[in-house]
């Protein structure tokens, strides 16, 4: 049965969230076999945990030892030195509360962030050459203290990179595609953000959640996040919130607007969103794999067919995601103007 076919059948009806093994990829047959299992978690849900994922407990506790010392600082000191991302280049640095709003219908989203993009942890004689050769990679902005901070973001974010070249591979072989297909076009070196939730208190409809109900932008995107609190929910097609609670050892895995559009709409950009009830802070760190910026994204010829023909017309990549993350932005800042004159 072709991807067509086998899409035509699904419901998005899910109610829970697969866990796959990602711990036996060595040939060629066991990629072929978590393929088909990440092909049926996107098609039916858009959403998986992966767990046996490589990334070291180690580098994970650190990087998280380093955002709660980080997030504690007083908003002035997380603020000083030009650490805000709109001075920095394509928002890397710190995000306060309220800075984005990635909802239309919300008022703003209550998390602070720290944004950043690729950098050696020890600068590398070809580094010019890896900013020459992608338009995305800018100077990142680092706090003076906490003390690792750096250290701790660019070790994970190299070791969570890592497993994003795994998924690309398994990805096109889900896709029916030949499993190096993706690699030159998902070379582009991606963002990641350390996030922080302070609980939340207020009523849900007062417009004001963690972060509102969306789509990721993206090709897909790899996310920690903390265990022991519930935040995250995704959306099914009887429009029902299905928690994606945190399960130890696990990254959860979601499919991005941008793949899906590849995909001609097979795999499934689930609508997500978090809001931290727990009565203390929350941490979480998405990574967000896209494509080159001049890849252009049509449907791909496993995904067409007479009875589903292409959905969409081809745009590049950095046109598609420019666009929205300029819109997110541009929502809070005309949200604060209208609360200000309110």
């Amino acid at each position: 049965m072709s991807l067509a076919e086998t899409a035509a059948s699904v419901s998005g009806a899910f109610d829970s969230i697969p866990v796959i093994d990602l711990g036996c990829a060595s040939t060629h047959e066991e990629r072929a076999a978590l393929a088909r299992q990440i092909r049926d978690a996107c098609m039916n849900v858009g959403f998986f945990y992966i767990k046996n994922h490589g990334i070291p407990e180690e580098t994970i506790d650190k990087i998280f030892s380093a955002m709660k010392a980080f997030f504690s600082l007083p908003v002035e000191e997380k603020m000083k030195s030009k650490l805000h991302h709109r001075q920095g280049a394509h928002y890397r640095g710190f995000e306060p509360l309220l800075d984005s709003n990635i909802d239309p219908a919300n008022r703003g989203d209550l998390y602070e962030g720290f944004m950043i993009g690729w950098e050696e942890l020890v600068p590398q004689d070809d580094d010019e050459d890896k900013v020459n050769r992608d338009t995305m990679v800018f100077p990142n902005l680092w706090p003076s203290e906490p003390a690792g901070f750096r250290e701790a973001f660019i070790n994970y974010y190299h070791a969570a990179f890592g497993v994003g070249k795994v998924l690309r591979c398994l990805f096109a072989l889900g896709l029916d595609l030949p499993e190096t297909y993706f690699d030159d076009k998902l070379k582009r070196y991606p963002m990641m953000r350390g996030l922080h939730y302070p609980p939340q208190t207020g009523p849900e409809d007062d417009g004001i959640i963690g972060i509102g109900a969306h789509s990721d932008f993206e090709c897909f995107t790899i996310l920690w996040q903390e265990p022991g609190i519930q935040a995250l929910q995704i959306l099914n097609s009887e429009n029902k919130w299905i928690n994606a609670t945190p399960i130890p050892g696990t990254l959860v895995i979601n499919v991005g607007d941008l793949l899906s559009r590849w995909t001609n709409n097979i795999f499934r950009s689930t609508v997500h969103r978090a809001i931290n009830r727990s009565g203390v802070r929350r941490y979480s760190i998405p990574m967000f794999i896209g494509a080159n910026p001049h890849v252009e994204v049509e449907p791909l010829p496993t995904c067409v067919s007479p009875e589903r023909p292409a959905k969409y017309e081809t745009i590049t990549s950095g046109e598609y995601v420019r666009r929205h993350v300029q819109e997110m932005y541009q929502r809070s800042r005309t949200t604060s103007d209208g609360a200000a004159k309110a």
